[in-house]
């Protein structure tokens, strides 16, 4: 079976755009709503937005690639590096810190060209603390780079690489295509949601590190969106992915078969246009959260403030469970008393739902 790398019109991509169409213009429509709605909000919505967009997709960046970093480092590790935490937060996972740095270094940095040295930049933030992988370097090993599935010995091969000779004139051409396509480049795409789908799935093929490939593609695809914005955009493009993971390595590995790629782009833009959805949604949420303090801190003391503002990261109805008197107890180091005590104001004032008795009694977050 040849690989879309091996065939003679690589890395020529062609298309049918009307099969695509309607969804490059829900996209098309959704950037501009979103850009609208984070341009009238004020300073604290727009800093929430920007902590959940982070917090999703460094969470599950990570988890398509097989690595579970733990919600509470990366969140620690994103109000450090927001300067947010007067006294940083400390971060056991090393791995947080540097995902974390390499997002907000991609958001930072949206609306510059494309770079060699930029994209081994990302790769250096994005391996801190990785012994075992080579850095900020194409690259450069005599094996094949395959990926694979199945036991040892049984493996399923489902994409070969070019081999790493290839791969600094691969990624020059990639580079030159990345920044010719950009707004105002030589031959600028019209289409956002287009060029980003293209990016992901010509960089993918490339594979030109020994490991991240799939975070920094991903990372490209949202560059590629943020420049036609002109703005970061708040989007977790992961958090679609990777509930169902399956779709995504189904469309990729078809991809990669032909650069006729009209079946991939009708999987990827789909994907944009959900992140962009679900991106939308998280603002609301966040204008409600906002709201909902607003109403309530005067009328509610420092302890039942904080066990609140933990039940909404999750959000309403999506504690854990709900909220038990020993979760508040190891929350605000408070008795069972005064826990207990707590939580039944917040019953009687209509903010939680409480639901069973006893021991297991637990109470459930009211949207207000």
């Amino acid at each position: 079976m040849a690989y879309n790398w091996q065939l003679p019109d690589w890395p020529k991509f062609t298309y049918n755009i009307d099969e695509v169409l309607d969804l490059i213009l829900s996209c098309t429509e959704r950037i501009g709503r979103l850009s609208g709605m984070l341009g009238a909000a004020n300073a604290e919505v727009d800093r929430e937005v920007n902590i959940a967009s982070l917090l999703a997709e460094t969470l599950k960046t990570s988890a398509i690639e097989g690595e579970y970093i733990h919600r509470d480092d990366l969140m620690s590790s994103i109000r450090n590096n927001l300067g947010l935490n007067t006294k940083p937060e400390i971060v056991r996972d090393k791995r947080a810190g540097g995902v974390v740095r390499m997002m907000l270094h991609v958001r930072k940095t949206f609306d510059s060209a494309l770079s060699e040295k930029e994209m081994c930049t990302w790769h250096s933030l994005l391996m801190e603390g990785n012994q075992y992988v080579k850095a900020g370097v194409w690259r450069a090993s005599s094996e094949p780079m395959q990926v694979v599935s199945g036991a040892a010995g049984r493996e399923k091969v489902h994409f070969e690489a070019p081999p790493s000779s290839r791969v600094p004139q691969e990624m020059k051409a990639f580079i030159e295509w990345f920044n010719d396509t950009a707004p105002g480049g030589k031959h600028a795409m019209v289409h956002a949601p287009l060029r980003s789908a293209l990016a992901h799935l010509y960089f993918e093929s490339i594979h030109p590190f020994e490991d991240g490939n799939g975070r920094i593609g991903r990372a490209l695809s949202e560059k590629a969106l943020s420049q036609y914005a002109g703005n970061p955009i708040i989007i977790s493009l992961s958090q679609v992915i990777e509930a169902n993971e399956k779709a995504y390595y189904s469309a990729l590995k078809k991809g990669q078969q032909s650069n006729e790629v009209s079946p991939w782009l009708q999987y990827f833009i789909g994907v944009i246009d959900q992140a962009l959805r679900q991106a939308e949604e998280q603002i609301a949420f966040t204008i409600r959260k906002m709201r909902f303090f607003d109403n309530l801190k005067d009328q509610l003391n420092p302890r039942q403030l904080k066990v609140l503002r933990k039940m909404w990261e999750q959000g309403p109805g999506s504690f854990e469970g709900g909220m038990s008197a020993k979760k508040y107890m190891g929350i605000t180091g408070t008795s069972k008393a005064t826990a207990t005590r707590d939580l039944q104001e917040l019953s009687d004032e209509g903010i939680l739902h409480p639901e069973g008795e006893g021991r297991s009694r637990r109470y459930i977050l009211r949207e207000c």
